[in-house]
């Protein structure tokens, strides 16, 4: 099986729409292959997204560490930033 052809699975939940955006740029820039998933559902007007997260990041498996490690980078700077 090449690299290609790994499954798609979940790395991360992704808490809101900022994350996901600052995250598919840098995945993008990187030439990552990655799927987001949103948890929004338009007949619940957004109900789940505020239950379980913004959405879901999903890739091949041997991206996990380095998307990983990203997400970390991100909500580590956001953090940061939210205490000055």
């Amino acid at each position: 099986m090449t690299h290609r052809d790994q499954p798609f699975t979940k790395v991360a939940n992704i808490d809101n729409l900022i994350e996901m955006q600052l995250l598919t740029s840098i995945l993008r820039e990187q030439d990552i292959p990655h799927q987001v998933i949103s948890h929004h559902d338009t007949a619940y007007d957004g109900l789940f997204q505020m239950q379980k997260g913004w959405g879901d990041i999903k890739a091949p498996g041997h991206h996990h560490a380095a998307i990983q490690k990203i997400i970390d980078q991100i909500r580590d700077e956001t953090s940061k930033e939210k205490n000055t």
